[in-house]
């Protein structure tokens, strides 16, 4: 039971107070004019300013309510480290029986793991949440069992009671990490890429300047290196190939270091190329050569070299060559001399007339085995006697001419191997593309049929020869699809794929695996032209592998989702296939500072005067102190007592009932009048 005076005034306060102003201005001209009555007058303007402010007696009937003491058990992963798991719970179970021992006492024992993805450690965030369910009114506490890594410091609530942070770890411990400080995603093919590397020493470390790194590119095997410990390290790199490249770096494991997995980080870079330099050489004008011509001026990655040949050898027109405006074709420095500068060889109705000769169309041939690539676009030259088929390049050509030229209009079509190959796959529907007018009759020797055109004949043929590629498209129609001839079709797109397949671009592959990783999940994919493909073999991280079954999504791709249970390097193999990917961040989060401190809850924990104990010096005993005091001391922590209680019930008596307010008010002023009437 609790009892007070309360007012419930029947006017403003600022009213009240003016009447008692008026009043007391009555009572001090009464007693200035030698009124005998001027007391009791004023006895009377204090009852009745007293009835306006109507005080009471108000009893409340109240029940005791517990104190709650908040501990909130970091379980994250850097708490896995050493013996801290074991130490933490044996702590918080001691210090919840210590607690729940203390009479009007509750403890909400709050577990907190690792934030979602890569966020870490999340104390403040579930102190706030508990906080925003609990009375402030009874938090007397709040104690955190951590290492004091935490990664959302800034979300640290408004406490109402002192905070303590018992630290696990050791004052020995140490620990050596890897920190990848610059690494682009993106790198341009042939171009260096400097990255930023960082070996540092944390916490009680022994006196080490070099140590070894290992660097592996794509799962091969490690190159080691010696580097300095505690600087930052430039390491220029050259992508190997164009798509992703997983680059990984490691550093050994230091004998007593509390733990490698900071030693390890993975960068994923893609490689892609500056310029794609093409050589287009068209054997004579034609409507179609400046379609070719625009199409590749169009797109602002390709360095184009065009060569038309206006006045072959056979021409004879009585024109002075002096009085011509025309450039010599540079046979020998672009065939002899410049011709590995190019990525590709573009023929467009070329043939035999005496300006290459054999030895140069040889060297084309070498070119293309040695890794390089070459499409020829054929016209009806390539039917005849002159055809370029009829020269050292029939040893890469991948279909024979007949020697007939099929002139009638014809729709392209894309072939069954087309559909599920990259470079024709998902172009469109052939339905609505415009029909060609002519097509060279060709007899394929090799390679893939990917589109055709009359009664099935070869239109695009593809073909790997050595380490280089060539295409052959058997008509010189293909720019009717640019000029928009009933609706046209995709030229650019074709044309686009066509050279990134011959560039070699992984996405273009025919046969090829490969993963696009999102955080912890990665989506196989396998490219194939068969009809079935087998189960993928991964090999986690941790040497354990498993298996992955692939369906069918559109003809010739196959896709699986996996969620990976580590971070780290991941290896895939199908049949001949293989690649690797890199699953998770650089350095996962937890892990990149180890050593416990509790240097960043200092300021919270210094706002309420708790504070911060280690737990290899014992556990701390629990006690009573009042708000405002320290509240923590060698082997102790303090808790502050909320007093806090229900009101069950609240009673409120008048102290100036009406009848008294008028027997009071009326008794004092008829005593005043008699006594003033008397004198």
């Amino acid at each position: 039971m609790s009892g007070q005076i309360v007012f419930d005034p029947l006017l403003p306060w600022w009213l009240i107070a003016a009447f008692g102003a008026i009043a007391l201005a009555g009572v001090v001209l009464a007693l200035w004019r030698g009124l005998s009555g001027w007391a009791l007058r004023g006895l009377a303007a204090v009852v009745l300013v007293g009835a306006l402010a109507q005080p009471s007696y108000q009893i409340e009937d109240r029940t005791p309510l517990s104190d709650i003491v908040l501990m909130v058990v970091d379980e994250s992963a850097s708490q896995t480290l050493a013996d801290r798991a074991g130490v933490t719970a044996d702590a918080a179970d001691m210090l919840e029986a210590d607690i729940l021992s203390r009479p009007n006492t509750e403890l909400r024992r709050i577990p907190v793991g690792d934030g979602e993805g890569d966020a870490g450690t999340q104390l403040m965030t579930a102190l706030s949440q508990v906080m925003a369910e609990e009375p402030r009114g009874r938090i007397a506490g709040i104690v955190l069992l951590s290492d004091g890594r935490l990664h959302d410091l800034e979300r640290a609530p408004d406490l109402p009671a002192p905070l303590h942070l018992l630290l696990t770890g050791r004052e020995t411990d140490w620990d050596r990490r890897l920190i990848v400080k610059n690494a682009p995603a993106f790198a341009i093919l042939g171009e260096e890429v400097e990255l930023t590397l960082r070996i540092e020493d944390d916490g009680a470390a022994p006196a080490v300047n070099v140590t070894d790194i290992l660097i592996s590119v794509d799962g091969e095997a490690p190159q080691q290196f010696s580097v300095p410990v505690g600087e930052d390290l430039s390491l220029p790199i050259t992508l190997p190939h164009g798509g992703l490249n997983v680059i990984e770096f490691t550093v050994p494991t230091a004998e007593g270091e509390l733990t490698d997995r900071n030693n390890t980080a993975l960068v994923q870079i893609n490689g892609v190329r500056d310029r794609l330099r093409v050589l287009l050489v068209s054997g004579e004008p034609h409507a179609g050569g400046r379609t070719w011509r625009n199409l590749l001026k169009s797109d602002s990655s390709v360095d184009l070299v065009h060569f038309t040949i206006l006045r072959p050898p056979e021409k004879q027109d009585g024109v002075p060559v002096t009085e011509l405006s025309l450039i010599a074709f540079p046979t020998r420095e672009l065939f002899l001399e410049k011709i590995d500068d190019f990525d590709l060889i573009i023929f467009d109705r070329y043939k035999r007339r005496g300006i290459l000769p054999p030895i140069y169309l040889d060297n084309v041939r070498n070119y293309v085995e040695q890794g390089g690539a070459v499409l020829v676009a054929a016209g009806p030259d390539f039917a005849s006697a002159d055809s370029i088929y009829r020269s050292p390049l029939s040893q890469i050509m991948p279909a024979e001419p007949t020697a007939r030229v099929v002139e009638e209009p014809f729709r392209p079509a894309v072939t069954e191997l087309g559909q599920r190959h990259p470079v024709t796959a998902d172009l469109g529907g052939p339905e609505s593309w415009g029909r060609w007018m002519r097509q060279i009759e060709v007899e394929p020797e090799s390679g893939d049929v990917v589109m055709s055109g009359v009664d099935d004949r070869p239109l695009l043929v593809l073909d790997r020869v050595g380490e280089g590629r060539v295409a052959l498209l058997a008509s010189d129609h293909a720019w009717l699809w640019n000029r928009g001839f009933e609706g046209g079709g995709p030229q650019l797109e074709l044309l686009r794929r066509l050279a990134h397949w011959m560039m070699k671009e992984p996405e273009l592959e025919e046969e090829a695996l490969w993963a696009e990783p999102t955080g912890q999940r990665m989506r196989i994919i396998r490219r194939s032209l068969t009809d079935d493909v087998g189960s993928v073999t991964i090999t986690r991280p941790d040497g354990e592998t498993e298996t992955v079954t692939l369906e069918e999504v559109s003809p010739g791709r196959f896709e699986a989702l996996y969620d990976g249970p580590q971070i780290g390097l991941y290896r895939l193999e199908e049949g001949d296939q293989s690649t690797v990917v890199g699953l998770g961040p650089a350095a996962p989060r937890e892990f990149e500072e180890t050593i416990a401190s509790g240097e960043r809850l200092e300021p919270v924990v210094a706002s309420m005067r708790g504070g911060i104990l280690r737990l290899e010096e014992g556990v701390p005993g629990v006690r009573d102190v009042r708000e405002g005091r320290p509240a923590a001391g060698r082997g102790w922590i303090g808790i502050t007592p909320r007093d806090a209680y229900e009101t069950l019930d609240v009673t409120q008596t008048p102290l100036l009932p009406a009848w008294l307010v008028l027997l009071l008010a009326s008794g004092l002023i008829v005593g005043a009048w008699l006594r003033e009437g008397r004198s």
